[in-house]
């Protein structure tokens, strides 16, 4: 898995301390990281993005971005608002490659959720990713209506031939209620690929170095954790209703 693309099943479910996670425990087992955002929205020139993000919390990468608009936008329009060129998604998977001629591990994060439109003629991450060979990780939300979103960007995966090695819950609360409780069973159902992690709530306010030692126990072996996060989710699993 050279190159690995995380989206969401929509915006602000935790994508950029997830790929932060993943980075973290990879560069924890000695790998090379580069971490690219396809696209930056709603941030000025001079501030930090997101993949910089990464880096602080991750520790010691490289740090790639394709293009920024000020607007808290979807690509497409902030980049049409803006009057400046899209990003294509031949330039995305082109990055991807150069990256990953030179590491171990590529994190390509995308803006949104998985089809949230790139350029002027409706490409999407979706297209990007086919185009890289690369598998999609999707990060989800905890609670109620995550099974429903997290059903529609599977199905999303699917159609456009793309694989889906799992799914993280990207915030995940320290106190779960029923609905989070029972998704951890429910999820892998919906997305048809298995659960591979949980990261707590709060989790991108930790001191570095606190989230470097943490963020493997939250994460599955296939994404360089340790699995300790399967004791949480067994744990919260809710006892069956009384007949």
């Amino acid at each position: 898995m050279a190159v690995l693309f995380v989206t969401g099943t929509g915006t602000e479910v935790g994508k950029t301390v997830t790929t932060a996670a993943v980075a973290a425990a990879a560069l924890r087992q000695g790998r090379s990281v580069a971490v690219l955002k396809a696209a930056q929205t709603g941030v000025a020139p001079a501030e930090p993005g997101d993949a910089a993000e990464v880096e602080r919390l991750a520790g010691a990468l490289t740090v790639a971005e394709l293009a920024r608009f000020p607007e808290p936008l979807a690509p497409e329009t902030a980049a049409r608002r803006a009057g400046l060129p899209p990003v294509r998604p031949a330039e995305i998977a082109e990055a991807a490659a150069e990256l990953a001629a030179s590491h171990d591990l590529v994190l390509v994060e995308g803006a949104g959720g998985l089809l949230v439109r790139f350029d002027d003629e409706g490409n999407t991450l979706a297209d990007a990713a086919r185009l890289a060979g690369a598998p999609v990780l999707v990060v989800v939300q905890a609670g109620l209506g995550t099974l429903n979103t997290t059903a529609l960007t599977a199905l999303a995966l699917r159609t456009h031939g793309l694989d889906c090695p799992g799914v993280v819950v990207g915030s995940w609360p320290a106190e779960p209620d029923l609905a989070a409780r029972c998704n951890l069973h429910d999820l892998p159902t919906a997305a048809g690929a298995p659960l591979l992690g949980l990261v707590p709530e709060g989790a991108g306010a930790l001191p570095p170095h606190a989230f470097r030692a943490a963020a493997p126990a939250w994460l599955a072996p296939e994404l360089g954790g340790t699995g300790t996060f399967a004791e949480t989710a067994t744990a919260a699993e809710p006892a069956a209703a009384a007949r």
